[in-house]
C-alpha cells in the first residue's frame, strides 16, 4: 500500500515540475478574458460585452482576429510601414511613405503622452490580439507575432487608408530615385488610371421623423467599401459603450454604425484637407535650409531603415528622410523639393473616433466634432431626439484664398501657411432643414437638403468643390415630395434600380445611330433594345449589360476634355456623338468574342463569387458564382456594386467593392434596425458565416439586427469567453 501511494505521489510530483508556469503576462490576459463574454448570433455576428471599455476593446480584437486575423494583420503590416518585409522591394515606397510621416519611436512618443483611458484601450487592443494568438498557436502571422500598444497610432480614423494613400508611392520614388518628378506621360497615366478606378465613395441619408410612418427618424448607412474590409460588430461594456456597426478589421471603435441614442455615418469629402508646399532648398556647406520669408530655417534630416525579402531573404536599405514645418518632402513639382502636409494627430484621431461611439445626444456629438481630426469625412448624423445633421468635413486648414491651393504653393511666402483650423460653425453644416431630410452620396454639400442646403458663396472656395454625380442626383430625386418612411421602404429606394447616367449617356447613342445614312445592320438589334429600355437594372437586363460595357469603353477610348468627372463626361458624349458608333460596335464585337452572343443578360455577366479568404480574390470563371443585378456608382446606382475587371482567365466581372457593410436605423423609445454584409461575416471558407448572407444581399432581404441583449440571447447560437471556444 505504502508503495502505491509512494508512486502516486512520485507521479504528482513529476507533473507538477513538468508543466509549464504561465508567465505573467498570460496570467493578465486571462484575467481579463474572464470580464468579457462574446455571443455569436445566427449569423455570427459578435455581440461583445465587457465590464469595462478595455475589456470590450479586449474581447473585440479577439473576436475579430477570430474571424480574419489576416486581414487585422494586413491592416497593420501596411499601416506599421512594413509590408516590403513580406511583399519584397516592390512596396518600399508604401513603406517609405508610412515612415515619413511617423517613425516607430514617435508611434510610442504619442502612445506615452496619451491621456490614460486611451492607453487602456491601446493596451486592451494588443492584449485581445495577442491573447488570441496565444489560445491559436496554429495560426501562422505573415510578420507580426506580437502587437504593441502603440500600433493604433498608425491607423487612428478608420477610413479606407486614409488620407495617407492620396500621397504617390510613385512620386516618392521618383524623388528618392533620382531626385525628379515623375516625367509628365507617366503624370497622364496615372491620371487616365484614376478616372478608369471604380468611383469609390458612400451614400449617408437622413429622414426626419415628420417623414416616417413612427414619427422617428431614420438613417440610412451604406458605406462602399472594397469588399470584406469591415467586420459586422456590437460592442457593449459597463461604462457606457453599446455600439453596433462596422469596424474596419484591426481597429477598436466602430466606424460606421448607432447606439440606442445616436447614430453616424461617413461620406469621403470633397473637402480640401491636403496641400502640397514646393520649398526653396539652400545647401550650406553640408547642411540644408530652406527659405521662409526673409530667414533661412534648417531642414530637419534624418534616416530610415526599411527591411524588404528579396527571395528567401531579408534585407535592409537606407534612405533619408527631410521634413520642413508645412511637413515631409515627399517629391519634386516644378523642380522644386516638395513637402506634403495633412492632418496627422493621431492622439486626438483615436479619442474622436472613440468617444463618438459614446455620445447620446446632439449636444455631445457636437462638442465630439470640435476635436476636429476627422479629416478624410463627411458625416451624416441622427439622433433618438428627433435631430439630423450633415457636417461636410471636419478637419479644414483656414488658408489665404488669394492662393490656389488645388496646385502646389510656394512654401517661401509665410502667406501661404495654414492659419489654424476653421472652427466646426465655419464648416458647412445642415441641422434639421426644413424639407425634412439630408443626403450625401460623396457629391456637392450645395444640394444637400434642397434649397435649404448651403449656399456656395458663403463659404471659402476650398471648403468644398461644388460638384454633382449621378447617385446624388438620383438620391434627390427619389427623397423630393415622399413621406411615409419605414425601414423597409428606405431600404427599398437604397436599392432603386434606375441608373441616370443612362438617360444622360444612351439617347446620344441611338440618335448618333439612326440620324446615320450608312447604318451598321449588326448594330440595329442592340440599338433598338437601348432604345426601349428604361435605364433601369435588373438580373435579366440585356441592355444594361450593352449600356455598362458601352459606358465603360466610351470612358476609356474615346477623345474627351482633360479634367471632367465622371458625370460631366457621361453628358458630354450624350451630345458630342461623331465617334461613339465604332465604339459601340467594338463592344458589340467584344461580348460577341467573350460570350458567343452579344445577348448577354447582365446577371450573367456581372457576377459575385468568394471562394477563399485571399485579401486580393482571384476570379475564375469556371467556379460557382451567383448573379447579382445592382450596378456601379458610376452609372448613378445607390446600391453600388463595383467590378475589377482586369482577372486573368475571367471573362465575367465580378464585384470587389460598393454595398458592404449597410444598415437602416430606427431612433425611437428603442433602437431599431436591419443590416446586410456582402458575403458574410467570417474570412474563413469553412466557416457558414463565410458566404450566409450574400442571397439576402442579392436579393435585399437584410436581417433584423438584434441590439438589445435579450433579442441577441434569442438568437444567439454560441456564447463563450476569449479563449474558452472550441
Amino acid at each position: 500500500m505504502n508503495r502505491i501511494i509512494y508512486l502516486l505521489t512520485f507521479v504528482l510530483v513529476l507533473s507538477c515540475k513538468t508543466e509549464k508556469p504561465k508567465s505573467p503576462e498570460v496570467e493578465k490576459w486571462e484575467a481579463q478574458a474572464a470580464n468579457v463574454e462574446i455571443i455569436r448570433d445566427d449569423f455570427g455576428v459578435p455581440h461583445i460585452y465587457g465590464k469595462t471599455d478595455a475589456d470590450a476593446v479586449f474581447g473585440l480584437l479577439y473576436a475579430q482576429c477570430e474571424d480574419d486575423f489576416n486581414r487585422v494583420e494586413q491592416n497593420y503590416i501596411w499601416a506599421t510601414g512594413r509590408l516590403a518585409e513580406v511583399d519584397g522591394e516592390e512596396a518600399l515606397y508604401s513603406d517609405l511613405r508610412a515612415k515619413l510621416f511617423m517613425t516607430k519611436e514617435e508611434a510610442k512618443a504619442n502612445y506615452e503622452k496619451s491621456p490614460v483611458w486611451l492607453k487602456e484601450l491601446c493596451n486592451a487592443f494588443a492584449d485581445g490580439i495577442n491573447y488570441y494568438l496565444y489560445t491559436h498557436p496554429k495560426v501562422k502571422p505573415r510578420l507580426l507575432t506580437h502587437f504593441e500598444p502603440w500600433m493604433p497610432m498608425y491607423f487612428s480614423e478608420g477610413s479606407i487608408g486614409g488620407d495617407i494613400e492620396r500621397i504617390s508611392t510613385k512620386k516618392i520614388a521618383a524623388f528618392y530615385e533620382s531626385d525628379m518628378a515623375l516625367p509628365e506621360m507617366e503624370l497622364l497615366q496615372l491620371e487616365k488610371e484614376k478616372e478608369a478606378e471604380e468611383p469609390q465613395g458612400s451614400n449617408g441619408i437622413a429622414i426626419s421623423g415628420k417623414l416616417t410612418q413612427s414619427g422617428n427618424p431614420l438613417l440610412l448607412i451604406n458605406p462602399h467599401t472594397s469588399f470584406y474590409f469591415r467586420g459586422e460588430v456590437h460592442v457593449v461594456s459597463e461604462e457606457g459603450l453599446n455600439a453596433y456597426g462596422a469596424v474596419t478589421w484591426g481597429q477598436f471603435f466602430v466606424y460606421q454604425g448607432f447606439n440606442e441614442k445616436t447614430g453616424w455615418m461617413h461620406t469621403s469629402t470633397y473637402t480640401d484637407v491636403m496641400d502640397e508646399f514646393k520649398e526653396t532648398i539652400v545647401k550650406n556647406d553640408d547642411n540644408l535650409f530652406y527659405q521662409y520669408g526673409e530667414e533661412l530655417r534648417p531642414v530637419e534630416s534624418s534616416e530610415i531603415l526599411l527591411k524588404y525579402l528579396d527571395g528567401e531573404e531579408l534585407k535592409e536599405k537606407k534612405y533619408p528622410a527631410y521634413k520642413t514645418h508645412h511637413g515631409p518632402i515627399t517629391h519634386v513639382a516644378d523642380g522644386q523639393w516638395t513637402a506634403s502636409a495633412m492632418m496627422w494627430e493621431p492622439v486626438k484621431a483615436l479619442e474622436q473616433s472613440f468617444i463618438r461611439t459614446k455620445q447620446n445626444g446632439y449636444k455631445g456629438f457636437r462638442e465630439m466634432m470640435d476635436i476636429r481630426t476627422n479629416s478624410s469625412n463627411n458625416t451624416v448624423y441622427v439622433d433618438a431626439e428627433g435631430n439630423i445633421a450633415y457636417f461636410h468635413g471636419n478637419y479644414v486648414p483656414k488658408r489665404d484664398v488669394q492662393f490656389n491651393y488645388t496646385k502646389p504653393v510656394d512654401g517661401s511666402n509665410p502667406k501661404t501657411d495654414w492659419q489654424g483650423l476653421h472652427t466646426v460653425d465655419d464648416n458647412i453644416l445642415v441641422v434639421n432643414p426644413e424639407n425634412g431630410w439630408i443626403q450625401n452620396c460623396n457629391s456637392t454639400p450645395f444640394t444637400s437638403a434642397l434649397e435649404f442646403s448651403p449656399k456656395k458663396e458663403d463659404y471659402p472656395y476650398y471648403m468644398s468643390r461644388d460638384q454633382e454625380n449621378f447617385r446624388g442626383v438620383h438620391a434627390i430625386e427619389l427623397l423630393k415630395d415622399r413621406k411615409g418612411y419605414t425601414i423597409d421602404s428606405l431600404i427599398r429606394l437604397a436599392h432603386d434600380p434606375y441608373l441616370p447616367a443612362f438617360k444622360a449617356l444612351i439617347p446620344g447613342l441611338v440618335k448618333a445611330y439612326n440620324s446615320n445614312n450608312d447604318k451598321n445592320p449588326k448594330l440595329k438589334e442592340p440599338i433598338k433594345m437601348l432604345e426601349e429600355w428604361d435605364y433601369t437594372t435588373g438580373e435579366d437586363q440585356v441592355a444594361m449589360t450593352l449600356a455598362h460595357f458601352y459606358g465603360t469603353a466610351i470612358g476609356k477610348h474615346a477623345n474627351q476634355p482633360k479634367g471632367i468627372s465622371d458625370m460631366e463626361r457621361m453628358i458630354y458624349f450624350g451630345n458630342n456623338t461623331e465617334a461613339v458608333l465604332p465604339i459601340f460596335e467594338e463592344v458589340i464585337n467584344q461580348l460577341e468574342s467573350d460570350f458567343g452572343t452579344w445577348k448577354m443578360p447582365w446577371g450573367e455577366v456581372n457576377r459575385y463569387q468568394r471562394t477563399t479568404g485571399d485579401i486580393v480574390q482571384h476570379f475564375d470563371d469556371a467556379e460557382p458564382s451567383i448573379p447579382i443585378g445592382f450596378a456601379s456608382g458610376r452609372w448613378g446606382a445607390l446600391a453600388a456594386y463595383g467590378a475589377r475587371y482586369t482577372t486573368e482567365g475571367a471573362k465575367k466581372i465580378y464585384g470587389t467593392r460598393g454595398n458592404s457593410f449597410a444598415a437602416v436605423v430606427e431612433f425611437g423609445e428603442t433602437v431599431k434596425a436591419k443590416s446586410i454584409l456582402a458575403g458574410g461575416q467570417s474570412g474563413d471558407p469553412d466557416s457558414p458565416y463565410f458566404n450566409d448572407q450574400i442571397e439576402r444581399y442579392r436579393n435585399v432581404d437584410w436581417k433584423e439586427v438584434p441590439f438589445y441583449k435579450k433579442d441577441v440571447l434569442k438568437r444567439a447560437e454560441e456564447t463563450y469567453r476569449p479563449g474558452e471556444r472550441n
